[in-house]
């Protein structure tokens, strides 16, 4: 699948980054550019999926080394911005918020020579809404639409999109920052497994609930997901750091209960280990 068509002599090129969970490679082979987001651990900072895998980064954060995240350079983005001047750019980018992402990508429109053919889009999401958000805006270019029907598209799409986090080790989360002042004080409150949930500005994480066991915080979810009245229009991502046995359980569980809705299973990137933890889980859903 190619990101460029010819519309009014211009062509649309999509941009994202690896908070989709694709790979840089994986995007050029798909037609649409990803920019990696980095981490700094051991003193050392790596573009994942570049300098660094994620077996390599997680084996040093399990050895206790402390990571952090950032994202992609300035600077890379302004020379992307620049080799496209004379194409429309789509510019996906995870939650504002929970990642500065946005702010940089805005920044480096403003310094751009064609910064009216740029359209920086703040996703209000990541991970698996912001992977299957780009899937759509690809096929919606395959299929000729013009800038300003992806651009509505999108903004239909992120505001539909919802998020869960499960995580096994709260501290990565208060570290992180990206929690309300309420939800900080909760982690290992009892002994209870906390269950996160995305701001509905998608700029933070809150308390959705405490559950004793897995099995129950899913249940959880899963009534949260009936209330909204979720059907087959939407895709649901069941994302996790190192914990693929009991993601694989909770996907069955979710095809249980939603049998005709598209789920999909991933394995969460060094960026969002940093986040979110080893053996942290994330339920996500996007109305696609």
């Amino acid at each position: 699948m190619r990101n460029i068509i010819e519309s009014e002599r211009i062509m649309i090129k999509i941009f994202t980054d690896t908070s989709t969970m694709y790979t840089p490679q994986e995007g050029a082979e798909k037609g649409f550019k990803v920019f990696p987001l980095s981490v700094s651990i051991n003193n050392q900072t790596y573009q994942e999926f570049v300098d660094i895998d994620t077996p390599t980064f997680y084996e040093q954060v399990l050895k206790g080394s402390i990571p952090s995240s950032s994202q992609p350079p300035i600077g890379m983005l302004m020379e992307a911005y620049d080799e496209c001047q004379n194409d429309e750019i789509i510019h996906i980018c995870m939650a504002d918020g929970l990642s500065g992402t946005y702010q940089s990508a805005l920044s480096a429109k403003d310094s751009a020579a064609s910064k009216e053919n740029i359209h920086v889009i703040n996703s209000k999401t990541l991970c698996a809404p912001q992977r299957f958000m780009v899937d759509k805006v690809m096929e919606l270019v395959a299929e000729g639409k013009n800038t300003n029907e992806i651009l509505l598209e999108i903004q239909r799409m992120a505001d539909s999109a919802f998020s869960f986090l499960i995580p096994q080790d709260f501290s990565f989360l208060k570290r992180g920052g990206r929690l309300t002042p309420l939800a900080a004080t909760i982690g290992g409150v009892l002994k209870l497994k906390p269950v996160m949930m995305q701001t509905e500005d998608g700029c933070r994480l809150e308390k959705f609930a405490l559950a004793r066991t897995m099995g129950k915080a899913v249940d959880m979810i899963l009534e949260d997901m009936r209330r909204r009245g979720i059907d087959s229009s939407y895709s649901i991502g069941v994302s996790h750091a190192y914990a693929k046995e009991q993601a694989e359980g909770i996907l069955t569980k979710i095809k249980t209960a939603f049998p005709d809705i598209r789920i999909e299973l991933f394995e969460l990137t060094p960026a969002f280990i940093t986040q979110g933890g080893p053996q942290c889980i994330a339920i996500q859903a996007i109305q696609c």
